[in-house]
């Protein structure tokens, strides 16, 4: 590699993201900063799930685990659907399932002291 090679890449650099993607990037990372609802989009990136199924396999109370999924839902990483009286809750997307995939492996990472990689 040649030095004016590095110059050339730092002309090609992505351009900063504006307000609006920062704010709704912060948003997200905030979501998954609660351990329930961290649990709740692992499920949810696994398939979809009633409230009443979401409740009984993180242990938490009905009402907090619909609260959860409200404020999932506002912040874009969750979707539903009715099925008769029940909401059918499911990760938004590929880019959702990704993210939380993503913060558990980099967790793992440190937690069992591995390498990092690329």
């Amino acid at each position: 590699m040649y030095a004016r090679d590095n110059d050339a890449n730092a002309n090609e650099r992505r351009e900063q993201p504006d307000g609006e993607l920062i704010d709704a990037a912060v948003t997200a990372l905030k979501m998954l900063a609660d351990p329930t609802r961290l649990r709740l989009l692992w499920l949810l990136s696994e398939g979809e799930h009633d409230v009443g199924s979401l409740t009984a396999a993180v242990g938490a109370a009905r009402p907090a685990v619909s609260q959860h999924l409200s404020k999932l839902q506002l912040a874009g990483l969750v979707a539903s659907r009715r099925e008769g009286r029940r909401a059918i809750y499911r990760a938004r997307g590929g880019h959702v399932r990704r993210l939380v995939a993503e913060a558990l492996h980099a967790a793992s990472h440190h937690v069992h002291k591995l390498a990092e990689h690329d």
